[in-house]
Order: structure tokens, then C-alpha cells, then sequence
């Protein structure tokens, strides 16, 4: 029997993926075989599994963590957001239905089965496995359902850790404030508890950390400061809209785009010592000093369309092109560059088609298949071998394809302009491939440094797992951990 122990929290944001991620690190390095597991997550930054589906990406960081595979059975439902009150439903990996957020409440009892058949595969053979909750256990308005905290918690009988986030202020109330609103069958379920993202010198928290435990009767398992290496992490929500990493000569934009989708793939940039990468807000002109803009994966392209327009960015790009500077567009921002984004079946909304950005001479066709798989290749322009991976709807072809932007299992991939400064693709991941990032910054007159993007990754997984042995009862956290 496998032992699982589950990490939820007080509220949202409050570091859960990136605990799971460290913790499951950390029992690596003490030996033992560990897996990720998050019953519903909701995010459109999403990840192509080896069995051919896709996960969030907190997951397949967390499977890196433990030194697997990411696997469908890690995130047996995801949920991708498509418009303000819809969503896409992903159920082990394939698409299932796009619902209304109201509607989404009757489908969730017939979730619970995938889930715990997932979670129970997924324990097979190893010795523990590590769960994420989602949100909060204490919007009990949810409650009936859930899968995703004490739903799934209870099914399952798996032991609680919650954690609060010390960061955003009124920790003491996140944490006692939950154990207030549970049902008493719900918090006897949590086991302990966890304050994270505190900034200075933890003894100062003291007192607080005592009442915790006084007023709730549960165990502390520890403060944990600040984790100041978590940008070098892949994220999986972008909080980080308007924030500028790096101090490089050359300046990459990535449009902040209202549905953006897979905006870690330009992760690797931030760690480049030659590059600025700033993520654009909503309403912020292009700076005139860009070199490189990046359109970036969208999960609804027709209304990110709309979007970037109502920004004032069609005006920015096409004064950026006329300056000579170059522009990337990746998965729905390579559709965007072409002359037309039809939508004949409306799957994305409204039957019908829309202008794009005219960069392109393609015209792209929505189709209600969804490709994901991922691939390897070469770089047209260098030669340069890639790797990378698509998860798209949708198909695009006109006369820029004559110039590929790669070639994969001997087909042409994504376009190029003529003069060579638009490019289109439909493969993520690809400036995660040191050659081919170096390649491609060589041929924009960038010197990329000797980074291995692998290698600081592992390498900030193993600092992560330091810093929580340094401040959290990692050992009582494991002996916590139940058979299931």
C-alpha cells in the first residue's frame, strides 16, 4: 500500500505547487519513490504527457521533481478556461466537454470515480504520493461535489497539511478562520499546519505560530521564508504580467494576453544573461526599444485577437515591424500573425471568421481535434536539432508556409516572412533546448551564455528541497503520510 499525504491551502496562491514540488524533491533525496498528484486543477499553462495527454504544468514540474514521466494520471482533470464563464473539461488527459462555470457543479459528480481510479493507479509500486489540493477547503460553497480539497481528501483517506500565506497579510485568520468554517468531519481531516512566503526573520512569528497551534489544536510543521529562486522555476500562473527579468542588451516583449496560454515557454529567457524579458500588461504600449516581440499561446485566439487590439498593440507591432524589429508567434500567436483565423463549426465562439494581423501570408482553420504530442526535429533557418510539443486546435497553411520554420518527421513546420523577421510555430517548449536557444538568439546577433536551462532547473529543485529541510519537520511531514 502506498502512503499519501496532501497539501492544501488556506487560499489560493499561497505556494502549494511550488511545497508539493519541494517536498517531493526532498523525499527523493532521502530515497524514496515519490509521485505528484492534483485531483482538479485549473490552469491553460498545460503540459503534454508520455501517454499522450495533457496535465497542468505544476504537475509536470512536480513529476520532474521526483524524476518521472508526467503522466495523465497525475491531474486526472484539468480545466482550461476559455472565456469568463466557461471552461474547457480535461479528463485524464483528453478533452471531455466545455462547460459554463455554473454548469460545471453537475458534472463534478461523475469526476470523482476518474480521479480516485487515477490516484490509485498512480500509487501502484512506489512509496508515496504527494497531493496538491486547489483553492481552498474554505469556500465551503463548493463543498458539495468537490473533488479537488476535502472532497477528494475524504474519499481517498488521505491525511491534510494546510499551509498560509504569510505574505499577503492576516495568516492567523486564513488558518484558524478555515478550521472555523469546516464541517468538523472535514477538519479532522487536516493534520497539521504550515506558514509560507514569510519575508525577514521567522523567530519574529513566534507568537503567532503558538496561537496557531492553541486555537486549532493541530501541529505546526513550519515557517518557510521566501523562496527568492522561484523565478527560476517554470510558473504556472501569470502573476508576473509587467514584471522585467534580466538586464541583456536585447529586449524580448511577451504580450500579456488576456487567455495566455503556455507562457512558460519563454521561461528559459529569463535566464539568459545577453536578454530583458518583460511581460507586457494589459493597456502598456510596446516599448519602442523592443527587439523581439512575442505573440504567445492564447487558449481562445479569436477573442486574444480582440484583446491585443483593444490594447493598441496591432498599432505597436506593425510600427515594430516598419523599424525593422523582429516578431515571434507561438501556437494561437502564430495564428494571429496570419491574413485570416476562421472558425466555421464556432468553437471558439460565434461561428465565423476574423481578420488577423496580416504579418503571415497564411490563413489558419479551426477544427474541433486537438494535436497533442510531442515532437522532434531541426531548425530550418540553422539546421539546429529541437525538440518541443504541440497542443493545439486548429490547422494554418498559405504561401509563408513554403518557408518553414522547422521540419518535423520530415514535414514542414510554422512559416517564416520572407525577409525573415516574422516567424510562426506551432511547438512550445522549444527555448527550453539549449542548442536551438542559442541558435536562435545567434541569428537575431544575440551571444547566448553557456546555460544549461536542464541543469538549473534540477538544480533549483535541489535548493528548494534544501530550504524546506532547513525549515520545515520534513521527516514528521513523511512519518505523517498515510497508507491508502
Amino acid at each position: 500500500m502506498t502512503r499519501a499525504l496532501m497539501i492544501q491551502g488556506a487560499g489560493s496562491n499561497v505556494g502549494k505547487s511550488m511545497l508539493v514540488a519541494g517536498l517531493c524533491r526532498a523525499a527523493v533525496l532521502r530515497g524514496l519513490s515519490v509521485r505528484p498528484f492534483k485531483p482538479q486543477n485549473m490552469s491553460n499553462n498545460a503540459a503534454v504527457t508520455v501517454d499522450g495527454g495533457e496535465i497542468g504544468r505544476a504537475q509536470a514540474l512536480q513529476a520532474l521533481a521526483c524524476g518521472v514521466e508526467p503522466h495523465t494520471d497525475m491531474n486526472p482533470v484539468l480545466l482550461k478556461p476559455e472565456s469568463e464563464v466557461g471552461a474547457q473539461v480535461i479528463v485524464q488527459g483528453q478533452r471531455l466537454a466545455t462547460v459554463r462555470a455554473r454548469d460545471y457543479s453537475s458534472l463534478k459528480p461523475q469526476l470523482m470515480a476518474p480521479v480516485l481510479e487515477s490516484f490509485h493507479r498512480l500509487g501502484q509500486g512506489g512509496d508515496l504520493v504527494i497531493v496538491e489540493g486547489a483553492g481552498s477547503p474554505a469556500e465551503v460553497n463548493l463543498r458539495a461535489g468537490d473533488i479537488a480539497n476535502m472532497g477528494f481528501a475524504r474519499a481517498a483517506g488521505v491525511p491534510v497539511l494546510l499551509v498560509g500565506d504569510i505574505d499577503r497579510g492576516g495568516v492567523i485568520a486564513q488558518l484558524v478562520g478555515t478550521q472555523v468554517v469546516l464541517d468538523p468531519r472535514d477538519a479532522a481531516m487536516i493534520r497539521g499546519f504550515a506558514v509560507n512566503k514569510f519575508r525577514g526573520d521567522p523567530r519574529l512569528f513566534d507568537e503567532g505560530y503558538k496561537l496557531i497551534a492553541t486555537r486549532t489544536g493541530w501541529r505546526g510543521y513550519g515557517v518557510v521564508p521566501w523562496f527568492d529562486q522561484a523565478h527560476r522555476l517554470p510558473a504556472e500562473d501569470a502573476l508576473d504580467l509587467g514584471t522585467a527579468f534580466g538586464t541583456g542588451r536585447f529586449k524580448v516583449v511577451c504580450l500579456g494576453l488576456s487567455r495566455i496560454a503556455n507562457f512558460d515557454d519563454l521561461d528559459p529567457l529569463k535566464l539568459e544573461p545577453g536578454v530583458t524579458l518583460t511581460m507586457l500588461r494589459a493597456g502598456q504600449p510596446l516599448p519602442g526599444d523592443t527587439d523581439l516581440v512575442v505573440i504567445p499561446g492564447s487558449k481562445n485566439t479569436r477573442a486574444d485577437l480582440v484583446f491585443l487590439r483593444a490594447q493598441g498593440w496591432e498599432g505597436d507591432i506593425h510600427a515594430h515591424v516598419r523599424r525593422g524589429g523582429w516578431v515571434m508567434g507561438l501556437c494561437g500567436g502564430y495564428q494571429m500573425l496570419g491574413k485570416i483565423v476562421s472558425d466555421p463549426a464556432g468553437i471558439e465562439g460565434p461561428a465565423g471568421d476574423m481578420t488577423g494581423l496580416g504579418l503571415l501570408d497564411i490563413i489558419t482553420v479551426m477544427a474541433p481535434d486537438k494535436r497533442l504530442t510531442r515532437v522532434a526535429g531541426s531548425h530550418a533557418a540553422s539546421g539546429t536539432a529541437l525538440t518541443g510539443y504541440e497542443i493545439h486546435i486548429g490547422q494554418s497553411d498559405g504561401p509563408d508556409r513554403g518557408r518553414p520554420f522547422a521540419w518535423v518527421a520530415g514535414q514542414a513546420e510554422g512559416a517564416v516572412s520572407p525577409d525573415g523577421r516574422i516567424i510562426g510555430t506551432y511547438l512550445h517548449g522549444l527555448f527550453g533546448e539549449d542548442r536551438f536557444r542559442r541558435a536562435f538568439l545567434a541569428s537575431l546577433g544575440v551571444s547566448a551564455g553557456p546555460l544549461s536551462y536542464a541543469a538549473e532547473v534540477d538544480h533549483t529543485l535541489n535548493a528548494l528541497a534544501d530550504h524546506l529541510e532547513a525549515h520545515m519537520d520534513v521527516a514528521g511531514l513523511l512519518a505523517l503520510a498515510q497508507q491508502v
